[in-house]
Formats: structure tokens, sequence, C-alpha cells
């Protein structure tokens, strides 16, 4: 039986080499066990509630399921779940996508060992973890900004868009996964990835948060 203090992790990413030297360098830390891992955001689901884990680390992109559809399929079971995104990139974007899915941090794939420990640590004891430069004033601001910016973007009611790709936009603000999508369009996930990337070149969408805020008042306003 663990020690109170001890924190118990799930570690999910597909790639073995990386996650095989992500649990070498945690076992090396008295206080941390690695409980279990995944290979994909459908493994991870599993898992998390075998294992019951006092903190994911997961990467955000992998196969068959993403970290960011598989946590969130965790936060509707499991409001409590902590969770730690890595990533090879970790722009303001990527922090807020995070954020809204549940997660309480963000670290580079390229960061230093000791800040993965006090990014671990922190994310256990309840605390927030989106890089040593990014302080909780910044990603609270980056949050108010975002919302703002929901609640006063218009939405283009008859976007110049195919019918299929009409109905990917209204599947995504759904919630609905790239595999859920795929699944009930009769296709493969890389024809929905497709049309997610027409969809944002014709309606001049920047960035991920930009289309998944459009997609969700898409779906709004189609229901309504």
């Amino acid at each position: 039986m663990l020690g109170n203090n001890i924190i118990k992790v799930l570690i999910a990413d597909d790639h073995k080499l990386f996650r095989t030297g992500i649990i070498r360098i945690l076992s090396c830390y008295p206080d941390i066990y690695i409980a279990d891992e995944a290979e994909n955001g459908n493994e991870l689901i599993e898992k998390y509630f075998i294992v019951k884990p006092d903190v994911i680390l997961t990467d955000i992109s992998m196969p068959l399921l993403s970290g960011l559809d598989a946590v969130k399929r965790i936060k509707e079971k499991d409001i409590s779940a902590k969770v730690l995104f890595l990533s090879m990139y970790n722009t303001t974007d990527y922090i807020y996508s995070c954020y809204v899915t549940g997660g309480s941090g963000l670290i580079n794939k390229n960061i230093i060992e000791e800040e993965l420990i006090v990014a671990m640590r922190k994310v256990y004891a309840g605390e927030r973890y989106f890089g040593k430069d990014f302080s909780d004033e910044m990603l609270n601001a980056l949050i108010l900004k975002n919302e703002a910016i929901y609640m006063e973007s218009p939405i283009v009611k008859k976007p110049n868009l195919s019918k299929r790709e009409l109905e990917v936009l209204k599947l995504i603000g759904d919630g609905c996964t790239s595999a859920e999508i795929a699944e009930t369009l009769f296709v493969d996930i890389r024809t929905v990835d497709s049309h997610r990337t027409h969809i944002m070149h014709k309606l001049k969408l920047k960035s991920l948060t930009e289309f998944i805020r459009y997609a969700v008042q898409f779906a709004n306003e189609d229901n309504s």
C-alpha cells in the first residue's frame, strides 16, 4: 500500500521510447510511483478507471483518441481527475485548450527534468502549472480574453462550406471526437482531419481555440 504522500502516476504517450525515458526519470524520485502506462487515448481512459492515479501525465497528440479527447471523457465521469499535459508546443492556444478540457497544466517535452518534477508535484497538490514563466495572473488573463472573444464573436450563419464540411463542423461543435465523427459519417479519421483543415482555411480561423469556439457557436445556432 502506498503512503499518503506518494504520487501515483498514469503516463500516456504513443512513443514507447519517450514513455520509457519519462518512466525512468520519474522512478528515481521516492515520492512518485508509476501506476501504469498507455499508448493511446482509448487505453488511457480504460486504465485510468482501473488504477485510479493521482495524476495523469499525457501527450496531447495520440492515435485513435487524442489526449484532449480522452481527458474530456474522463472528466465527464470523474471531475476530480488531475491532468498534466505534454506537448511539443505550449503556445497560448494550446494552454487554453488544455485548460478548458480540464487540465491543470501543460509542459513542453523539451523541459529539463527538474521542471517536470516541479510540475508534477504542483498538479498533485491541486495547483496549476503551465510553465515556469506563465503565472496564474497570465493564465487568468488568457481565460478572460478567450471567454470575452467567445461571447462577442458573431457567428456566420451560412458559412461557405460544403454539405459534408457543415456536418463535420456541427459534430465538432457538439463535442464529438475525430474518431466519433469518422464513425458517424462512415469515413476514416484522415478524411475528418482534412475537412477540419479545409474548414479552418475557408473560415480564415487562425488557431485551434478560434476553430473550437466557432464550431460550438455554430452547433448551438443550428440546434436552436
